[in-house]
């Protein structure tokens, strides 16, 4: 899976990255490097909570979980 990442440098320097497909997941960091790996731990935190929030929403139901790669 290969996702966009939107940059802007801030006035104190700092650059703040988004990603184009999960709106939702903001970053910063001093590099863009640091600020690629910080977009990378919040995007793992969002599929985290979502998994927590879905198995929590979903127990005791029978579920079929399958994996599902995007090329």
């Amino acid at each position: 899976m290969k996702l966009t990442v939107l940059i802007e440098k801030s006035e104190d320097g700092w650059f703040v990255g988004q990603l184009e497909e999960f709106p939702e997941v903001l970053s910063q960091g001093k590099t863009i490097e640091e600020l690629k790996f910080n977009l990378k731990d919040a995007l793992n935190l969002l599929f985290d909570s979502n998994r927590q929030i879905i198995q929590s929403n979903n127990y005791g139901k029978e579920i079929i979980r399958e994996e599902l790669v995007i090329e």
